[in-house]
């Protein structure tokens, strides 16, 4: 996209937006000047995050709560944003939620959970809202994925399976969309300093032990995505540990990766 089409963006929607990698993303937008649409579940913390990014940036920031597991919150967010006619310019799917632990052990309910957000949530806000990106010929897409979405993950099966497919999807649509204007990045970022972490260090003591080398700063990570998206990069790996990791998961065998894997989970627990 040239550059006078990147300066004509001019909103942003930002889902799991309230905290951690959402929240420094916002801020990336609103340091530049754009408008936000922020949306999560949690209404104060939002409403906070709004006010907040006002008030430093200058920049209207629209909270707009919301359960997008829901099977209709996207049309509705979308019909919303209509109403107001707000058009987006930039869609920065970063909403998802992580549960660890042996598949068995996790209650049905919850992989569900998991898949309703990270892959069907996902799914139905590119769904509505790229679409009329291509058609105005301009727009930029942002997916949070993982670094876990290139090999699988003991312990974080289900979780890496939907972040595997958050990967493939953005691939093939960054493939698809090609000289129309809209570009699809991948952010696939490591173990990041966020409250979501801090909520796995509560439930398993030893993640504690991790070393800092292994644990990336939220708004280092929240940086390259925002400049990766804005340069209409496709896949974006935040840290040299990481890059190297993904190399390596890429260029081995899969059964070694697996059975590496594997011994890795069973040594955490």
């Amino acid at each position: 996209m040239a550059k006078a089409q990147v300066k004509a963006l001019s909103t942003v929607l930002v889902t799991g937006a309230s905290s951690g990698i959402g929240a420094a993303l916002a801020r990336c937008f609103a340091r530049d000047g754009y408008r936000l649409v922020l949306v999560a579940r949690s209404a104060g913390r939002l409403r906070a995050l709004a006010e907040r990014l006002t008030a430093e940036a200058g920049v209207p920031a629209l909270p707009m709560p919301a359960d997008l597991a829901r099977a209709d919150a996207a049309e509705k967010l979308a019909a919303a944003l209509h109403r107001r006619r707000l058009p987006i310019d930039v869609l920065v799917n970063n909403a998802g939620v992580l549960e660890s632990g042996s598949f068995t052990g996790i209650a049905p309910q919850r992989h569900r959970q998991i898949i309703d957000l990270n892959v069907a949530a996902l799914t139905a806000m590119l769904a509505q809202f790229v679409p009329a990106m291509v058609r105005r010929g301009r727009g930029r897409v942002l997916n949070v994925a993982s670094v876990a979405a290139f090999q699988p993950v003991p312990t974080l099966a289900t979780y890496a399976a939907t972040k595997a497919f958050v990967l493939s999807l953005s691939e093939s649509l960054a493939e698809e969309l090609r000289a129309t204007g809209v570009t699809v990045t991948a952010l696939c970022p490591g173990i990041t300093a966020t409250p979501m972490l801090d909520r796995e260090v509560a439930a398993h003591a030893r993640l504690a032990q991790l070393p800092g080398l292994l644990v990336g700063d939220v708004d280092e990570v929240a940086a390259e995505g925002y400049r990766a998206c804005m340069a209409g990069e496709t896949i974006v790996v935040p840290g040299a540990v990481n890059q190297a990791a993904t190399l390596v998961t890429r260029a081995a065998p899969r059964w070694l990766v697996r059975r590496a894997g594997g011994l890795i989970a069973r040594r955490a627990r």
